[in-house]
């Protein structure tokens, strides 16, 4: 049996989050999938926008509430919320909150950072969505 807690994984601060490993190759060396926890600040934005051209990703909202930018479109989340990025599709998600957001985050097959197709010039426009209560 593989187990671990997030805590017993290096935290790395990149643009916009704090992201912890919880599955990869150095990690729980799964064969078909990687994951990782993601904590991103009030106001905070995961950026630059970015792609899985090998893959797709599913996050799901733990706590706090945001947006998710997917290839132009903006939609609402907050915690309980799954978004899938489907391959090759351009994405960001912006903390809307006051409190930091927290995510888990699914890749399939297996990723890492080094295989992220960055979108440099993608923007996230303000879209005044109104936030559902968590």
């Amino acid at each position: 049996m593989k187990i671990i807690h997030e805590t017993e994984v290096e935290e790395k601060k990149i643009p916009g989050r704090r992201i912890r490993w919880i599955a990869d190759d150095t990690s729980m060396q799964p064969e078909f999938l990687s994951s990782c926890v993601i904590q991103v600040l009030p106001g905070e934005m995961v950026k630059p926008a970015h792609s899985h051209p090998e893959g797709e990703e599913l996050i799901y909202i733990i706590s706090g509430k945001g947006e998710a930018w997917v290839d132009g479109e903006i939609e609402p989340m907050r915690s309980g919320t799954a978004v899938l990025f489907e391959q090759g599709k351009p994405h960001m998600v912006r903390n809307t909150g006051d409190d930091e957001m927290k995510a888990v985050c699914f890749f399939a097959p297996p990723t890492g950072l080094s295989n992220y197709r960055m979108h440099e010039d993608a923007k996230f426009e303000v879209t005044g969505h109104e936030q559902k209560p968590d």
